[in-house]
């Protein structure tokens, strides 16, 4: 106990905006999460509980757009991110059909190594789980360490796992690979070439994908650096039709 009388173990609890008590509460029921508080009227407030932690929401300010995601959020501190990403992508195929991608409600992608990843609920919160031993500091345009194609890479990885911003990163790796696909190795270019198919599935646009893995498929990889890129996206199958085999 401190000086003041205070005792240091406080808890808090973040209080998120809810635009739907009837859609945010089917959301968390179905990743598996408990309902401990349900309330609608005179205001809304609700708890819900899964492992070790808790949400609680309360009622949104009219006219709040849940579509401009920029509602609210936390970040829930764990010690390793992959098994909470697997637990809610299971429950995700098992409740719903398929892993909640696109749109509100959804889960980012998860890569093998990667330190966080977001849920976006339907009220266009934003909950971010990270690793707590996640690098205290993050260099934001891409590590000054590294040069040509290898910043490019490093800067699309900050860009998709820190500011969840795809598109962003999808210009970076194709302006990149105009710029330094001629000087870059062939595990450079096929990691970006790579990163170029998943994210046109992911953002809808896949009419380029073709042209993406032509080019990969024409790489000489060994068998280890095939699988070093196939480790660097989320869902290795979107790369199965243009990974050569073994030279």
């Amino acid at each position: 106990m401190t000086e003041t009388g205070v005792r240091p173990n406080e808890t808090t609890v973040p209080l998120l905006h809810c635009v739907s008590a009837e859609e945010t509460l089917a959301f968390w029921r179905s990743l598996g999460f408990t309902v401990t508080y349900e309330q609608t009227r005179p205001y809304v407030y609700l708890a819900v509980e899964w492992s070790g932690f808790a949400l609680h929401y309360g009622g949104a300010p009219a006219g709040l757009d849940p579509a401009a995601e920029n509602t609210g959020g936390c970040l829930v501190m764990v010690d390793a991110v992959a098994p909470y990403h697997a637990a809610f992508t299971e429950a995700m195929r098992r409740n719903h059909g398929k892993v909640l991608a696109k749109g509100r409600p959804r889960i980012t992608r998860y890569r093998p190594g990667a330190s966080r990843f977001s849920i976006v609920d339907p009220s266009g919160n934003t909950i971010i789980f990270i690793q707590r031993d996640e690098p205290e500091e993050l260099d934001y345009g891409g590590s000054k360490r590294l040069e040509g194609l290898s910043r490019v890479l490093d800067n699309a990885r900050i860009l998709r796992e820190f500011k969840t911003d795809d598109r962003a990163a999808f210009r970076a790796l194709n302006s990149g690979l105009r710029r330094h696909g001629d000087t870059a190795t062939p595990l450079e270019q096929a990691h970006a070439l790579a990163g170029l198919i998943e994210l046109s599935g992911a953002l809808a646009e896949p009419e380029r994908i073709p042209d993406w893995g032509a080019r990969l498929q024409q790489l000489r990889l060994t068998a280890q650096e095939r699988e070093q890129v196939r480790s660097a996206v989320a869902d290795p199958t979107a790369l199965e039709p243009w990974l050569p085999e073994a030279l």
